[in-house]
């Protein structure tokens, strides 16, 4: 079963429905608060930056806390060392809303990134108009050259666009559109299987100068230490968060871990 083709078929629907508040939504977008720098604070520092993300369910997964609130939970998180939040928006599949990355927002000073399945501009404009201050664009869903018109729509909207991988075909992908800031995704979206070693091999092909995230399947402290190692920015931490007795305690233990630089990123890079 492919789950990501029938998660990317219902928001395809969404999408349409959208599609005839385009211009309230861009209307919106131009009357939001100013963005909060959701790349560089991922990057500033010598350790690795823990991005907590809150999200109800997830297909791998199932229920994680279906009566969570986004705004109290990420309060907790910003008073727990967390440098970023992301907050996922998809109803169908994770249980998330648009109000979620309100609430988020409102209960604390860090910036937010809405984690969705983004097809669409008008996806940007309606991100924007509910306070996101970066999207997150999956390269696997994003065909062609719309990745790039993705990109440019966030930038116009003065937001940062994390743009995830899976695989060495989808970062070249990344790179070549000009990504600066970049998410390996250690879950296989298809089956939503994880192997976390995946971040720490395609991290060597990654220049020093592009902001690296790992995403899935982070367990504990001894992965953040690895991917640390591996010249990882940030990683971003979700069920471990959710499911946890004291999620406060559970970030703070993911805290002040050092980042190793990614030696000879740059070189092999430009010799491809």
């Amino acid at each position: 079963m492919d789950v990501l083709r029938e998660i990317l078929d219902a928001k395809a629907r969404e999408v349409e429905r959208l599609r005839p508040r385009r211009a309230e939504l861009e209307a919106a977008a131009a009357a939001a608060p100013p963005v909060r720098g959701f790349a560089r604070a991922v990057s500033a520092g010598p350790h690795v930056a823990v991005i907590a993300e809150h999200k109800r369910r997830a297909p791998s997964a199932g229920h994680l806390a279906p009566g969570s609130r986004a705004g109290p939970a990420c309060a907790r998180y910003a008073r727990a060392g967390a440098a970023a939040l992301s907050v996922l928006t998809d109803a169908d599949r994770f249980g998330g809303s648009l109000e979620d990355l309100r609430e988020a927002r409102a209960a604390c000073d860090l910036p937010v990134l809405r984690k969705d399945f983004i097809v669409d501009a008008v996806q940007v404009s309606e991100a924007r108009a509910a306070g996101a201050d970066a999207i997150l664009l999956i390269a696997r869903a994003i065909p062609g050259a719309l990745l790039l018109e993705l990109r440019g729509a966030a930038r116009e909207a003065g937001m940062d666009a994390l743009v995830e991988v899976h695989d060495e075909a989808e970062l070249e992908r990344a790179l070549a559109a000009g990504s600066s800031l970049v998410g390996i995704n250690s879950r296989d979206l298809s089956t939503f299987e994880t192997d976390l070693t995946r971040i720490a091999r395609l991290a060597g092909s990654v220049p020093e100068r592009v902001t690296l995230v790992g995403e899935s399947g982070i367990a504990g402290a001894d992965d953040v230490r690895l991917l640390g190692d591996a010249g990882v920015h940030a990683v971003l931490v979700g069920s471990l968060l959710m499911t946890s007795a004291d999620p406060a305690a559970a970030l703070r233990e993911l805290v002040g871990h050092p980042r190793r630089a990614r030696s000879g990123a740059e070189a092999g890079a430009r010799s491809r």
